[in-house]
């Protein structure tokens, strides 16, 4: 159980991308998969009693937004990728009360025959907001 505990989220999970992330000069050449795991913490109840999407966040908005994210600037660290998703999130989506984010590399330049270097990251409002 996480700190967050039986508390309301949207989960998008396994999203892919093809993007030149990375620091080695292949990775930013030749580019790779890239996917994207996503828990969004958010009050539900308004949304669950009205049956009225406009009280919840469209999971085509939460994708359309992190897509653009993942495009809009090439980053060395996943963690740095991670982070600015994280910021674009809470900068568009006031709902939002915290934000858990896998970023997997599946094609990570490591000397490994099955397996994936990620990271996770988690961050409330609150701690981005100062």
């Amino acid at each position: 159980m996480n700190s967050f505990g039986d508390r309301d989220r949207i989960i998008l999970a396994g999203l892919a991308f093809y993007g030149y992330h990375g620091v080695m000069m292949e990775e930013n050449n030749l580019g790779q998969r890239f996917r994207i795991d996503l828990e969004l913490g958010l009050d539900m109840d308004a949304a669950a009693l009205t049956d009225d999407v406009a009280q919840t966040i469209s999971y085509a908005d939460i994708y359309d937004l992190v897509k653009l994210a993942f495009e809009e600037k090439r980053f060395k660290l996943i963690e740095a990728l991670g982070h600015h998703i994280i910021m674009r999130l809470f900068g568009t989506f006031e709902q939002l009360d915290w934000i858990r984010i896998r970023v997997r590399k599946p094609e990570a330049p490591l000397p490994i025959v099955v397996g994936e270097a990620a990271i996770e990251m988690v961050r409330t409002r609150a701690q981005v907001n100062g």
